[in-house]
Order: structure tokens, then sequence, then C-alpha cells
């Protein structure tokens, strides 16, 4: 079993742990002392039995907080999937379809003649 040493507030402490899981204890480790380090800037040196409470209580809250809008997110998503948003996409119906065919046909009919005329003219003066 590997020891992992790490600080916190004031205080050096060396535990051990399962094969693979030092990173994991030397997070929390270093979640601990953070809090104990920001309590010891405001409160000064202090019982190290009285640090840990207090650091442990401030991790909990925010863990707490984190719980609550974990289990906000997932109420939200449940909800999202149990009542998907509806998204209509227009459909244009074939009607347009075929006005549209008939309009083009009408433009090629147009450009045509209106070749012709140009050609007509162009034959005029030469």
């Amino acid at each position: 079993m590997p020891n992992v040493e790490f600080k916190v507030g004031h205080k050096d402490y060396t535990l051990s742990c399962q094969d693979g899981e030092e990173k994991l204890l030397r997070r929390a480790a270093g979640m601990l002392d953070a809090e104990a380090r920001q309590i010891l800037d405001q409160a000064g040196r202090m019982p190290e039995p009285r640090l840990l409470l207090l650091a442990g209580l401030m991790l909990a809250d925010r863990t707490s907080a984190l719980e609550d809008r974990a289990a906000a997110a997932e109420r939200e998503l449940a909800r999202l999937k149990s009542n998907p948003p509806r998204i209509e996409v227009p459909v244009i119906p074939a009607e347009i379809g075929e006005v549209m065919a008939e309009l083009a046909a009408r433009a090629e009919a147009l450009a045509e003649k209106a070749e012709e005329m140009l050609g007509d003219e162009e034959d005029r003066s030469a």
C-alpha cells in the first residue's frame, strides 16, 4: 500500500491508500488544505481538531450546494426529455412547387423571346 504525504493547514500527515488512489487522496487533501488555509488566514492559528472540523464543514457546505445544483439540473433535464420543446419546420405546399415551375417556364419563354428580338434587331442593322 502506498503512503501519501500531505499538509493540511499547519500540520503534516501521512496516510496509506490503495494502489492507484494516490492522486485522489492528494486532490482531496489539497481541497481540505485550501479550506484550512483560508480559515487560518482569517482566524489565525487554532487547534488542529477545530481547524479540521471547520474545513470539513466548509467543504460539506460547498458539496451540499453543488448537490442541490446537480439535482436541479437533473430535474430540468428530465423535464426536457419528457416534454421536449416542439420545433416546427415550415413545409412548402405542393402547389407552390407547381407555381414555381410554371414561373420558371414563363421566364425561360420570355428569355427566348428576348433573344429572338435581339437577334432580329442585329440582322436588321447588319
